[in-house]
């Protein structure tokens, strides 16, 4: 046999009982892609209005989350008559947020999909964390106060920093998942905060007041307030949409 031959046997081995390509599939449709994206901000959402992001008959999108949740990238529960449907988990936000980095940005068709590019960009949920400029200011402002480190571990000064923010570090209780994990913003291509210190952040800029959804998206809007107590805190990027 030869060398060519056994590294390729190697590598076959390596991923028996691994089937990317199945759950890679399940990404390759634009339906599905656009009924995903509005499951990116973590919360449930009946069929019916997935089938209208996606703009497509009720029926289709039953056949699609049915796909979807086979392949465990979401999963479903019965509310009444409605069938209410969200992400299984962070790990499928950010196999998410990795094809989008990976995949070149369109021209956005008409100026309804340019605006709602442009909110994404300023400010958005990516599953249960900010992102977009506002997320990337607010990491870039935990580094510049010395919050964070280089290497995106949390200082000494952590608990004072994030506690302005409106988070307590030391109430966060432990979990499986990481206190704190890096994502790299598709929109942005720098870095924002995730994980447990990531989700607590975006709670707390929710239920301060500092950030409000906008209707049907998972793009956010920044209220004057907000503005104002996170300019306090050195996060003074734009985080309005222009468009």
């Amino acid at each position: 046999m030869s060398a060519k031959t056994e590294v390729k046997c190697g590598y076959a081995s390596a991923l028996a009982g691994i089937d990317t390509a199945a759950v890679a599939s399940l990404f390759a449709d634009h339906s599905r892609i656009a009924m995903l994206d509005v499951l990116m901000d973590g919360r449930d959402h009946a069929v019916g209005a997935l089938a209208r992001a996606a703009d497509i008959a009720p029926s289709t999108a039953i056949g699609h989350v049915g796909r979807l949740e086979a392949g465990g990238l979401i999963v479903s529960r019965r509310e009444g008559r409605r069938r209410l449907v969200r992400l299984a988990g962070p790990s499928v936000a950010a196999s998410y947020e990795a094809l989008a980095e990976l995949s070149h940005e369109t021209a956005a068709n008409g100026l309804r999909a340019s605006k709602r590019r442009e909110q994404f960009a300023a400010a958005r949920t990516c599953y249960d964390h900010l992102a977009g400029r506002l997320g990337v200011a607010i990491a870039d402002a935990a580094l510049a106060a010395g919050a964070l480190r280089e290497d995106f571990s949390l200082s000494d000064s952590a608990t004072t920093w994030f506690k302005r923010l409106g988070v307590d570090l030391e109430a966060l209780s432990p979990r499986r998942r990481p206190l704190l994990r890096v994502c790299t913003d598709w929109t942005e291509r720098r870095e924002h905060l995730a994980g447990t210190l990531g989700a607590a952040v975006c709670s707390a800029v929710l239920n301060a007041g500092w950030t409000v959804r906008r209707p049907s998206s998972r793009a956010l809007l920044v209220t004057p307030l907000g503005e104002a107590q996170l300019r306090r805190l050195g996060i003074a990027a734009d985080l309005q949409a222009s468009a």
